[in-house]
């Protein structure tokens, strides 16, 4: 993952309608944290920022100019308006080079799996540890030639050099089943016609 730089500005208006006001300015409406500092509260670019966040993903870590000085940081929360989709407010988390930071990252599948059978997936994302300027941009499960019965957990995904595994090792990620047959799925659309008609009787 690479390091993207951004002016920031600080924040003195606080409050709904300074965030109204910021948004309006082309800015998004940010705050940074952590490391015991008291949190910063920032203004981003909103066309920039938006540019990243779908180049980099959810992860990205930004080295923000703020005034004359220059501060690392990761992307941890990005909250979007529901209906209208734009970036309301972002959560910084502040960040050294060579810190570990946990982060949630997709799961990806790749791959087709044996004949006849129906795969489900239950993580579409696992948390790992990474050194903060090194987290995957995703993980790849492959199906290639799984069988009915095969079962992918998380300590299965093979994960890149430098990043370990903070989900539950036993967390199930996808399980390859056997597609029902066409008379099981006629049988049971028979058994719910028979139990309709049972009731309307």
């Amino acid at each position: 993952m690479s390091e993207v730089r951004l002016a920031a500005e600080e924040r003195t208006e606080f409050g709904k309608g300074a965030a109204r006001r910021t948004r309006r300015a082309g800015k998004i409406p940010a705050v940074l944290y952590g490391h015991g500092s008291d949190p910063k509260h920032l203004a981003l670019p909103a066309l920039e920022f938006a540019r990243v966040v779908r180049e980099h993903g959810q992860n990205a870590v930004l080295t923000l100019d703020i005034d004359s000085t220059s501060e690392l940081a990761l992307t941890k929360t990005v909250t979007t308006h529901p209906i209208k989709n734009y970036i309301e407010h972002v959560d910084l988390l502040l960040v050294q080079r060579g810190e570990k930071v946990t982060v949630e990252i997709p799961v990806v599948v790749v791959g087709e799996p044996g004949p006849g059978v129906l795969v489900t997936q239950d993580l579409t994302s696992i948390q790992v540890e990474a050194e903060a300027l090194h987290i995957p941009e995703q993980v790849e499960v492959s199906l290639s030639g799984l069988a009915a019965g095969a079962q992918v957990h998380a300590s299965d995904i093979a994960l890149p050099t430098g990043a370990s595994l903070v989900t539950d090792a036993e967390a199930l990620v996808l399980a390859v089943n056997a597609a029902p047959t066409a008379a099981e799925l006629d049988g049971g659309e028979g058994e719910a016609a028979d139990a309709e008609a049972t009731e309307e009787s």
